[in-house]
């Protein structure tokens, strides 16, 4: 059996008998100091290893999203009606979709960028638009001209008047005049307007009559509006609503719209019918836009391939005077991916401080042509889109975003101006890690900590103590 004495023996820290050991005041205050040190020092590395760490790294995309890519949009602009707003994308592979609907909205906004009213829905544009056979016929002018000076009276002589706002130049419009003469005089043969007065059909020359179009919000020629007197005049710009048509442009359809208008209303008093009945009016006649801007909002998928995302004005029946266009806008809301929100965002910064930054880099950026640069001016914006993922250690996804930069500029165009947004996606995403840190690392390092302060405040007190053993011994030398 072993003996205590040799247990003993592989002691490694032995103990110096107490009455052996003296206190010193410099001892103390290095004890001090130290235990202090140690306090300091531990509280540091226990932060470090609390707080989280990560590495940033590039590589190829490896998304396993799919191949579509969802673009979220908010975009306003003070200048273009939503009667003809139209939002198209296009991409390197051929893919070309003109006016898509079926995920966006328009809201009627003022110049201040104000909404105006609920969301505007546009009527029934058809792909064909019919203007029957007259155009080899002579013309005579049955419709009532209107200037800026008579057009107040008519509207409020007539319970009804429908007007076609038109450009000499304009192709349409120049189909359209044979029908629309026509129209007027049997119209004035069945609604006599001495003895009926309910209704009468007028024109509008939008090149002569410049200020008088751009007050009823013309953007698009020919453009039929109908004017009801008094049931929707307004208190604040005492100015009418009103509708505008959408359907065939031959005789008998234009005559047939405006009967279904007119009759609801009695001969004596003239009481203007608020809602027709009629289904084909329903189609054909919806409330024209009340003021000049549209504000755009929705969302679509894309092919992750370099592609075109442009609003312009756009419709198969009518002319557009591209000096009159202008394409300022302000960029509400712009995003690529799935919507974060962002207290998401905000609870990432602990990773890496720029997560998030250029996820949406061009809200609340306007963009607006004052004239200054001219007509036919095309604002173009291309984007570079990075896709940025942030996996924890064990490879869980935290979260993955699509940042990008943006490079805006513009260019005169010989054609109708847009706001085109060129995107490319980079074959690169940039890859955030999580690293959790060892606690048996965290333990060792508390070890050496305290070990290394015991042990370098042990040498200062060794120094320090035979320093003034030494001083002591040289005065006493003196004295002798």
């Amino acid at each position: 059996m072993v003996s205590t004495s040799k247990i003993k023996s592989v002691d490694f820290y032995r103990k110096i008998p107490r009455d052996l050991t003296e206190a010193s005041l410099s001892g103390a205050g290095l004890s001090i100091i130290a235990a202090l040190s140690m306090i300091f020092l531990f509280g540091m590395e226990l932060n470090n290893y609390l707080a989280v760490s990560t590495s940033t790294s590039v590589i190829v995309d490896r998304s396993a999203d799919g191949d579509f890519l969802r673009l979220d949009f908010n975009i306003s602009f003070p200048s273009l009606s939503c009667e003809f707003a139209s939002v198209d994308v296009s991409d390197v592979l051929g893919t070309n979709r003109l006016n898509v609907t079926k995920t966006i909205r328009k809201f009627s906004i003022d110049s201040n960028m104000r909404p105006t009213g609920s969301e505007f829905h546009a009527g029934e544009v058809l792909s064909l638009i019919n203007h029957g056979d007259e155009t080899g016929e002579e013309v005579v002018e049955d419709s009532v001209p209107l200037t800026g000076r008579n057009f107040d009276t008519f509207t409020h002589q007539f319970p009804i008047l429908v007007v076609n706002f038109y450009a000499p130049w304009c192709y349409w419009c120049n189909l359209l005049k044979p029908s629309w003469e026509k129209a007027a005089k049997q119209i004035k043969e069945r609604y006599d307007p001495e003895m009926d007065g309910r209704v009468i059909l007028a024109k509008v020359d939008c090149t002569q009559e410049g200020d008088l179009c751009r007050r009823n919000h013309i953007q698009g020629y020919p453009s039929i509006r109908i004017f009801r007197k008094g049931s929707d005049l307004k208190d604040d710009n005492a100015h009418h609503d009103h509708e505008s048509y959408y359907g065939d442009r031959d005789t008998e359809s234009l005559v047939k719209m405006v009967v279904s208008v007119v009759e609801p209303i009695h001969l004596e008093p003239h009481n203007l019918a608020l809602e027709d009945k009629s289904d084909n009016s329903s189609k054909t006649l919806k409330k024209a836009p009340s003021t000049g801007g549209c504000r755009i909002e929705g969302y679509m998928r894309v092919k992750k391939v370099p592609g075109n995302l442009m609003v312009s004005a756009r419709s198969g029946s009518h002319s557009f005077d591209s000096s009159q266009m202008n394409m300022s806008h302000v960029v509400n809301h712009l995003s690529f991916g799935r919507r974060i929100m962002p207290q998401k965002f905000s609870e990432l910064k602990r990773l890496s401080p720029y997560l998030g930054l250029s996820h949406d880099r061009l809200d609340g950026r306007p963009f607006i042509n004052q004239r200054d640069l001219g007509p036919n001016v095309t604002i173009e914006h291309y984007l570079q889109i990075v896709k940025t993922e942030v996996v924890k250690s064990n490879g869980q996804a935290l979260v993955e975003a699509y940042e990008y930069t943006a490079h805006s500029s513009v260019a005169h165009s010989y054609y109708l101006p847009v706001a085109k947004f060129h995107f490319e996606l980079s074959p690169m995403q940039v890859l955030i890690t999580e690293n959790s840190k060892s606690f048996s690392h965290f333990i060792t390092n508390v070890c050496a900590i305290i070990g290394g302060v015991f042990t370098v405040a042990g040498i200062l007190d060794s120094i320090l103590h035979h320093s003034m053993t030494l001083m002591k011994k040289i005065e006493l030398g003196k004295n002798f």
